[in-house]
């Protein structure tokens, strides 16, 4: 290697020739100095760029951690809430069940059903084809098919209890409407239904009633539940009452001192409706008792012989 010298005002110019070793040392300065000083340099300004984006990337990292932090915290308190909810309409449920089972379960002993025929201690007895398919382990559908299995029991309760409360209400009503039994608290058959000699001109006449002597003002009582249809004077009777009971039965109550219904009034079976008397065609205080079926007058007295059986 050679190293060429030149003075400036002289212009003389002087060669140095370097052998070996000085060759390597200076050749390592004149190429090892720049390029070490551009890569320091180049690492210098590199490494704020660098530095500046990896601080970025944390700060957006925590950012992001924080986010998904408070949505993770939200969705808690959003299935807690919905869990609690779920829980005390499950609650609810399950009481409005035990409710409708001892309410049934006592109406039925009431009725006297037969053993078996309602049930509430029990599911009812279902069936049908079995379809396979895809089953889930999601809690939510878990408690989806919860809730249906209990509307389920609910509703079949409830069909059940309507049912029983229709058998019930039938059975009163029949019960109830249903013509039997003395019409007063206290008295004694005077004449019985058919022919006989009329009290006031000893005549043949046909009495279509029964008649019950008794004190003035004793009570007159209903012989079944029904609709008054009369209350008030009417002809030879006096004062007189008459129910029609439904099923094609009417029954009147005659000779009152006082009626004490009127005209619409719903009665039921032993319901005092007016005070014995003797008005209207009459020898003293009594009643005169009458049953029609489907318009036409029958002998009370199976009617009054007729008493309810229970069970």
């Amino acid at each position: 290697m050679k190293i060429v010298l030149i003075h400036n005002r002289k212009g003389v110019r002087k060669t140095i020739r370097l052998q070996g070793w000085a060759r390597a040392v200076a050749s390592l300065c004149l190429i090892g100095v720049p390029l070490s000083a551009g890569l320091f340099l180049g690492v210098q300004l590199g490494g704020g760029k660098i530095g500046l984006v990896l601080e970025n990337t944390i700060d957006n990292l925590h950012e992001e951690l924080a986010s998904q932090r408070e949505e993770l915290d939200q969705s808690r308190q959003l299935a807690d809430q919905q869990v609690a909810a779920l829980s005390l309409k499950l609650a609810e449920m399950q009481a409005r069940l035990v409710r409708l089972d001892a309410l049934g379960e006592r109406l039925t002993g009431m009725a006297d059903l037969d053993d078996g025929e309602f049930d509430f201690s029990h599911k009812p007895a279902l069936g049908g084809p079995e379809f396979y398919g895809a089953e889930s382990s999601d809690s939510r559908h878990d408690l989806h098919l919860l809730f249906s299995e209990l509307e389920e029991q609910l509703d079949n309760s409830e069909h059940q209890l309507n049912v029983l409360d229709s058998l019930l209400v039938n059975r009163q009503f029949t019960e109830d409407s249903t013509i039997a039994g003395l019409p007063v608290e206290k008295g004694w058959i005077s004449s019985s239904y058919g022919v006989r000699s009329d009290p006031f001109n000893g005549r043949k006449r046909w009495h279509k009633g029964v008649d019950f002597a008794g004190k003035a003002g004793a009570n007159v009582i209903a012989v079944g539940s029904g609709v008054v249809t009369w209350s008030g004077a009417y002809e030879s009777y006096g004062n007189m009452v008459e129910i029609d009971h439904g099923e094609g039965y009417v029954t009147r109550y005659a000779h009152h001192q006082e009626n004490k219904v009127k005209v619409g009034d719903l009665v039921q079976r032993g319901q005092v409706i007016a005070a014995m008397g003797s008005t209207g065609r009459s020898t003293g205080p009594h009643l005169h008792f009458e049953v029609y079926k489907n318009g036409r007058p029958v002998d009370p007295s199976s009617y009054i012989r007729r008493t309810l059986r229970k069970g």
